[in-house]
Parts: structure tokens; sequence; C-alpha cells
């Protein structure tokens, strides 16, 4: 019987709902899972279309902003009365007097207007078509604006970082989609089947389990040719990061297709002559849906941390290939740590990814099976 406590709706509705409308209800009760949501819409949205979000070109060297630290935006201006915008001022190098120590102050005699949808670089959007449109863009393009500061070679670490969120992200994504496609037909095989088959199969999976993740992704990563094409990289590490995470995924199927195969509902398909295929594709694996999707949902922040650890050791995307993990290995060094410490804003951009996508499998994994509550 549905819970009403929980769905918070009618009777009379819940008793027509179908299980994703129940699933639905159940998760906007979840508040910190609706705002991960929120969040991970978001992320993705801007990993679409990175070029749009970003302020400077993130290839593009400044060997006059080596260091630059973060600048603030002004909304309020009142050194010439009051005027109301949105506007930074450069940032003048400047010595303290007495440790002689590099200072960056803010030069308020040249106040500097940002635009919104403005041009800037040119960018790619999604390979179909170039544009120059920015959400924010500087009006004075010899004084950029560096909202995250800059790396040793002047190089945006705020654009950057919105540029590595379309490779890191997406390879979670890619990722789980191997490994459930992998888990979907394997796992799917050894429960229909059984037999011989299934002892095989689970033989396979009881292997690829016993092995060691993080030595075995570090091995393949190891083994990849250093002048491969950043294209190649991505899609070999890709498939790295799925090689042993299909395998749980598989187990779980396996189960459930040895419960569902002796249901009335099978058998009923079978007597009428459907065909295997559709009896798994359209019978059996719909009625754990909810299960696999919040699997995956899990799943993706794993494949993100993975590929950040990878490429943050050296061994997995290598420049000029932008990632998380890429920029990360720029706070390796003590210098970093002491005097350009908005180098680890890649690493933040990687907690609020983790934290945001975890917290929404949470409230899709409680909301997934609404008749039991």
């Amino acid at each position: 019987m549905v819970d009403i406590a929980i769905t918070n709706i009618r009777p009379d509705r819940a008793a027509v709902a179908s299980q994703w409308q129940l699933i639905w209800w159940a998760f906007k009760r979840h508040k910190l899972a609706m705002a991960a949501l929120f969040v991970t819409i978001a992320m993705y949205v801007v990993a679409i279309v990175p070029g749009f979000f970003a302020i400077n070109d993130p290839i593009q060297q400044n060997a006059r902003a080596t260091f630059h630290p973060p600048q603030q935006i002004h909304f309020f201006d009142t050194t010439n009365g009051f005027e109301f915008g949105p506007h930074y001022y450069p940032l003048r190098l400047t010595r303290d007097p007495n440790t002689l120590a590099a200072i960056y102050v803010e030069d308020t005699t040249r106040k500097i207007p940002i635009t919104f949808f403005g041009r800037g670089y040119t960018y790619s959007v999604l390979g179909l078509f170039q544009t120059d449109i920015h959400l924010i863009a500087s009006t004075d393009k010899t004084r950029p604006l560096f909202l995250f500061g800059a790396d040793r070679l002047g190089r945006d670490v705020y654009s950057r970082t919105v540029q590595g969120a379309q490779v890191s992200l997406s390879i979670g994504l890619v990722g789980v989609f191997l490994s459930l496609l992998l888990g979907i037909i394997l796992g799917g095989i050894s429960g229909y089947y059984g037999g011989r088959i299934d002892f095989v199969m689970q033989r396979v999976i009881d292997f690829v389990l016993s092995l060691p993740t993080i030595p075995i992704w570090l091995a393949l990563a190891a083994a990849l040719p250093q002048g491969w094409p950043a294209t190649l990289q991505y899609m070999m590490i890709t498939i790295i990061l799925s090689f042993t995470g299909w395998a749980q995924l598989a187990r779980v199927v396996r189960g459930r297709f040895l419960s569902l195969r002796t249901e009335e509902f099978v058998a009923a398909a079978r007597l009428d002559g459907v065909s295997e295929g559709r009896i798994i594709f359209r019978h059996m694996l719909p009625s754990f849906s909810s299960h696999i999707i919040a699997s995956m949902t899990l799943a993706v922040p794993a494949m993100i941390l993975a590929e950040t650890s990878l490429s943050f050791l050296g061994l997995g995307l290598q420049p000029p290939t932008i990632s998380w993990g890429v920029l990360l290995r720029e706070a390796q060094n003590i210098r970093s740590i002491a005097t350009a410490p908005w180098l680890f804003m890649p690493g933040l951009a990687v907690v609020v990814a983790v934290m945001a996508l975890n917290l929404f499998g949470d409230g899709l994994r409680d909301a997934a099976d609404p008749y039991n509550k």
C-alpha cells in the first residue's frame, strides 16, 4: 500500500499514479536532494557550453599576470557620486615598506565596467558553431578580469576551471554508461539463463571484484602512451575507469533477474511467444529501473574522483587537455600553497560536484521505491 504521508498526495491520486510519479513526489520532499538536483543541473549546463560562462581564453598565457591574485566584482561606485553597475578595478603591484613583500592593491582610479552577454574570445558550442558571446565580459581587453586569479603562466584559473568541468563531468557520465551497459548485459545473461552460464559469469565477476581498484587504474593509466592525442586519451581513461565499475551492478542485476524469471508476468510473456530480448528489456528491466538509475547517480561521483586522482598523479589526462585533475597538478608545490592558494579552486569544484551528486543520488535512492516506506 502506498504511504500517503510520504508522497503527501491525495489517496485518489496515489491510487492511479505511476511508479515514476510516486518517485518524483517522494523525491520532492527531500529538500537537500532537490537543492542538489538544481546544483547538478547547473554544473552540467556549464559543462555543455563552458566557453559561454568563461571570461578569458583558458589556454591564453599572460606573462604579466603570473600568479595574479583574484579580483572582486563591485556593484556600487561612490567615488564620483553614487553609481550602480558591475565593475572591477585593476590591481597594482606594490611592495610592503617593511618586508618588501609583493602586495596587490586596487587602482580605484581606473574603473572597468562589466557587461552581460558581451563579446570576448571565440569558442565552439558542441562543435556545431562558433560564437564570441559570454555571460560576463570585460570592456577592457588589456586588463582582464581574474575571478579566481591566474596560474604560473598567467592563465585564468576561473575560465580553466569552467572549461575543466566539461571533461571531468562528462567522464563520469560516459564511464558510468559503459559500466551500466556491461553490468546489465552480463548480469542479465547470468541471471536469466542460470546454469553453467551463470557459474562462469559469477566467477568472472568474483575475479574482477577481487582486483585492487586503485593499483589496477594506476597500472592501466601508466601504460597509455604519452604521445596520444587528447581525444584518444579521454576515451581510454573513460574505459579504464569503467573497467571495474560494472561488476557490482552486474551482481545486483543478476540477483533481480533470478527472482523475476519465475514471476507470473514473465511466464505469461513466454507463453505468448514473446522473444527473450523483449522479455528482458520490455518486462524485466523496467521493474527495477529506478534502482539502476539511483545506482548510476551514486556511481558518477566515484568516476569523477577517480579521474581527478589519476590526472593529479600525472597518470590520467595530460596537458593541454583541461580537467579538474590536470588543474590541481599546478598546486602540488610549496610555492602554490604559500603564495597562490587560489590554485586550489578546481579542488573546490570537485568537492561541490561530488557532494551535489551524492546528495542527489541519496535522495533518488530513498525515493526509488515509494511502496516500501
